[in-house]
């Protein structure tokens, strides 16, 4: 009886088929705005998009390449208008803990003619919102 109920939609290849491929419709014409930061064997995308009553809202998207595969592993978090302000303090109070409790070291991957390997926070880092 339990299984029953936990089973109740299972859907048909069609309804899956139709409901992705919508899906994927949507978001394309969904997107409002997107920003690219490339950081070290990291991107990270900012992009704002529209629900259907043309409501904003942000996804914010880790992408990074597993060499063993060349698979790109994606994390993704969705962040709504009315938590913008909740998330941009809890991140501003939690870059600021780490600035003063500990040195930030940004990792270079890419090739560099001098083989720079890291730069502190002081040279390379600034966080305002």
């Amino acid at each position: 009886m339990y299984f029953e109920k936990l089973f109740i939609f299972m859907p048909t290849k069609t309804s899956y088929d139709k409901y992705i491929m919508g899906d994927f419709e949507n978001r394309e014409r969904e997107e409002v705005y997107s920003k690219k930061v490339r950081a070290g064997k990291r991107t990270y995308f900012f992009d704002v998009k529209a629900t259907r009553s043309n409501d904003y809202y942000v996804t914010i998207t880790e992408s990074k390449k597993r060499l063993e595969d060349g698979v790109f592993i994606k994390h993704k978090i969705f962040l709504y208008k009315e938590d913008f302000e909740k998330f941009a303090d809890g991140l501003k109070d939690t870059i600021e803990y780490i600035k003063a409790n500990q040195e930030v070291v940004e990792k270079r991957y890419e090739y560099s003619e001098n083989q720079e390997v890291a730069k502190t926070a002081d040279e390379d880092f600034s966080f305002e919102i």
